[in-house]
């Protein structure tokens, strides 16, 4: 419930501080005194649009307090805490409106957005009022109304539950899809990358093994002339080896006829013999060392080649080759595990697709069943609010083909006000007068059924009188009973049916220094007089003290 709204410097409040009760309270005045701006105020606190103009004359700013008392386990709280807003006590609600038209909105002394602060304050209270386009008169709402009061909780969780299981299935299967599509495109391409890859087969590190033996190869390759002309030397027609051979043996028969002159000739040329044939050994030991094949080079040089210009194409290096190999090797193995995994996803969408019309199915029966429900019982509120010839319908349309968290129903609440007309959307058809009539049977129809635990009337009983006024009381007499019920009025019928009665005046502030509106709890003698005024008018008579006194203790 509203346990205490606190004003300041809004419009004609300077200062107000309003402690507020359970049941029914009712907010009388004159024209002009400022009902209206208290209700501008309150709907200020619960997130309505802000207005520099709300700021009274002079002020820097205004601002507004609501004191909420709810239950542990309303939704509200839950939004709070989703929002990581302290929900252990009452649940304070404050905005303050700047002169410049800016706003800030807290909730239990934390900065939140407005549209936080209208959430909360939607799920709290709901302000109903001749031209009011909020509440029951927003077709949004008139699904959740039907499914508390055919109380199909249970049945709408279910078809929220089908739905996000179909919806996750769907992104599955689009994620899936899209892998295979593009699979499919890059096919041909891919089976050709793998075949020449394949054929290729590039290996980690064989580019560097590659230039190095082709380094090698090449040096061979420029030397080999070189020892081929060391080898015509020492080896070729003109080698010395064999003519120091003959000298020498030419020299040791001479010694050995007794002539030893030579002797020290025949040792240098033994010795360069030797020093000759290990030179040739040498040059054996090199040539088998630097054994060089052409063909090797060349077969070398154009797989070096061939890998180069294979990275350039798929613009990577020679290494990564290994790697384009892999992931073109992975997505044709993606294409024909993907098309089979597709297949597989779209079997389970199919079966949560068919889940969800099941559920679908069983809550728009009970939709079915609760909209003749509730058009009968919101009827026979009707002929004591002087509506006895309208009709209420619940217009129910029902489209299998639509999938939403709501399931499949479009409800809207429609009237037809005189047998003849066409019937319509409240708000269209439906004038100020007996919009709020319908409202008002709607609500006492729907108040036990998850109801906002405030409901504000801003004078509802306009344009009525007599019996119809005193119906629009009743009702309101019970909606009160099981929630919080404050109500704007002109009906001494309706006064008359309260719990509390709050009066609404001007007053002059300081001789004319300024006017306020003030608002003063009436005792039971001052809610005599204040009902007689509403009976009686500008003058208020004995007679009209009379009736009012008959009035309230009538209701009493």
């Amino acid at each position: 419930m509203l346990n205490a709204l606190s004003v300041r410097n809004i419009v004609l409040i300077d200062q107000l501080d309003l402690a507020l009760d359970a049941g029914m309270t009712v907010l009388t005045g004159e024209t002009g005194a400022g009902k209206s701006i208290l209700l501008d105020a309150l709907t200020l606190a619960l997130g309505g649009r802000g207005d520099a103009s709300l700021v009274r004359q002079g002020q820097e700013s205004g601002q507004v307090v609501a004191v909420l008392e709810l239950a542990a386990d309303h939704p509200a709280r839950t939004l709070l805490r989703d929002n990581a807003i302290a929900d252990d006590q009452d649940v304070i609600l404050r905005r303050v409106q700047f002169a410049d038209g800016r706003t800030r909105a807290f909730i239990n002394d934390q900065p939140v957005s407005a549209s936080l602060l209208q959430k909360v304050g939607s799920q709290i209270v709901e302000i109903h009022g001749q031209h009011d386009d909020r509440a029951l008169v927003d077709v949004a709402t008139h699904r959740a109304a039907l499914d508390a009061f055919g109380e199909l909780a249970r049945e709408a969780s279910a078809v929220r539950d089908a739905w996000a299981g179909l919806v996750e299935a769907q992104q599955a299967v689009a994620e899936q899809r899209a892998q295979v599509e593009a699979a499919l495109a890059a096919e041909d391409y891919a089976r050709h990358t793998v075949e020449e890859l394949g054929k290729l087969k590039p290996v980690l590190g064989e580019e560097d093994e590659l230039a190095e033996r082709r380094q090698q190869l090449q040096q061979a390759e420029k030397a080999s002339s070189d020892v081929a002309e060391i080898d015509e030397i020492l080896n070729g027609p003109t080698a010395p080896t064999p003519a120091l051979a003959g000298l020498m043996r030419r020299l040791m028969r001479k010694i050995d006829t007794g002539s030893t002159l030579f002797q020290p000739l025949v040792d240098a040329l033994d010795a360069s013999l030797e020093t000759l044939d290990r030179t040739t050994d040498a040059l054996e030991d090199l040539k088998r060392e630097m054994a060089f094949d052409p063909g090797e080079l060349e077969a070398v040089e154009e797989r070096l080649f061939a890998l180069r210009a294979a990275a350039r194409k798929h613009q990577t290096s020679v290494d990564g080759l290994v790697e384009v190999l892999e992931k073109y090797q992975g997505d044709l193995e993606t294409l024909q595990s993907g098309e089979s995994r597709l297949k597989s996803l779209e079997a389970e969408e199919n079966a949560a697709r068919a889940r969800y019309r099941e559920a679908a199915d069983i809550l728009s029966a009970g939709r079915k069943k609760a909209a003749k429900a509730l058009s009968k019982a919101v009827e026979a509120e009707l002929p004591d609010l002087k509506l006895g010839a309208a009709r209420f319908i619940v217009d129910h349309q029902s489209d299998p083909e639509r999938v939403a968290a709501t399931g499949f129903d479009q409800i809207a609440f429609h009237v037809q006000t005189n047998p003849g007309t066409a019937a319509g959307p409240l708000l269209k058809v439906a004038s100020g007068g007996e919009l709020s009539r319908f409202l008002l049977a709607l609500k006492v129809v729907l108040a036990d059924r998850g109801s906002a635990p405030v409901l504000i009337f801003d004078e509802i009983d306009t344009g009525v009188g007599g019996a119809v006024a005193d119906a629009i009381g009743r009702r309101l007499a019970r909606l009160a009973s099981g929630v919080q019920v404050l109500t704007v009025t002109h009906a001494p019928q309706v006064a008359a049916r309260a719990n509390r009665h709050l009066l609404i005046e001007k007053q002059m502030v300081e001789e004319g220094a300024f006017m306020r509106t003030h608002v003063r709890p009436l005792d039971k003698p001052a809610r005599q007089e204040e009902v007689a005024r509403m009976l009686a008018g500008a003058e208020i008579t004995d007679e009209a003290r009379a009736a009012a006194k008959k009035l309230l203790g009538a209701v009493a």
